[in-house]
């Protein structure tokens, strides 16, 4: 949302000053100028790129829009699940944690959080790591360095995308200059004509290079920024997740699990332990 927003407010500012300096909105129209910078750029990302970090790219993109999940009601979600989770394998020992962890949308504890069973990463990052620890012999060390090469993979992948997107902001300004001197070029041909046609042309081509810088400092550059902060709130999320695992391989109470993950929660979207102590209790499946 503050995405949209924030479009709104680039568009706004520089139409805006614009036709305060009494320009005429008619000029900055030119089709073919974007034609080229935008057909360049979106060609420059199939060159560069494989399929699925071009496919990767655009939902990124979308994402941004929408904005990140790793709120913080997310994130209480997430210590209630593992409360509930590591309570009920307390109670009822760990063959109903091997049935839950095996098959967690049919499990009748994770089923209690939703938020957390849409992101299939996370839950098969967690599921996967709880399944190790019962069915082999894993020390808490060796299952915590295997969570975090688990961790970085995963997050050179969601790198991968932003630095393309990246890469075609940057290359904004060259196919900006690109379609200027198209637009030069035609100008050299009519010469001979009257000045307003040359001047005409020459503004059109001058839109090419500011659609170019426009684009790459205004649009693009932002939204990979954007995608970058999205991206670490995830690696943030999948933090939460190990320590709360790692907690409950130590052989600590849930709640206290639940607690270890909270300390390693952003501060901006932590809840309190006392929300956090409300939200289990009322979350603990029955024994």
């Amino acid at each position: 949302m503050f995405a949209i927003i924030g479009i709104l407010i680039v568009i706004g500012a520089i139409l805006g000053g614009y036709l305060m300096e009494h320009g005429h909105l008619e000029v900055l129209f030119q089709p073919a100028e974007l034609v080229i910078i935008g057909g360049a750029a979106f060609g420059t990302i199939f060159i560069a790129n494989p399929m699925p970090t071009i496919i990767a790219l655009f939902k990124g993109m979308l994402g941004v829009l929408k904005g990140s999940p790793h709120n913080k009601a997310l994130y209480l979600e997430t210590l209630k699940m593992m409360n509930a989770l590591f309570l009920s394998a307390r109670k009822n020992g760990a063959t109903k944690l091997e049935a839950d962890i095996e098959d967690p949308h049919k499990s009748d504890v994770f089923n209690k959080f939703p938020g957390f069973l849409k992101d299939h990463h996370a839950v098969d990052f967690f599921c996967d790591t709880l399944r190790m620890s019962i069915s082999g012999q894993m020390d808490p060390f060796a299952l915590d360095q295997m969570m975090e090469t688990d961790m970085e993979v995963h997050h050179h992948g969601l790198q991968q995308p932003i630095s393309a997107l990246s890469s075609v902001a940057d290359s904004l300004p060259g196919l900006g200059i690109v379609a200027a001197v198209l637009g030069v070029v035609i100008t050299m041909g009519s010469l001979g004509g009257p000045p307003e046609e040359i001047g005409h042309k020459v503004g059109a081509a001058l839109v090419g290079t500011f659609l170019g810088i426009l684009l790459c400092y205004g649009f693009l550059g932002p939204l990979a920024a954007n995608m970058a902060k999205i991206a670490d709130a995830e690696g943030a999320y999948y933090n939460v997740l190990r320590v709360g695992v790692i907690a409950y391989i130590k052989g600590n109470a849930p709640i206290l699990c639940a607690e270890f993950a909270r300390r390693a929660i952003p501060h901006g979207v932590r809840p309190s332990f006392k929300e956090m102590e409300q939200a289990c209790k009322g979350g603990a499946p029955a024994a």
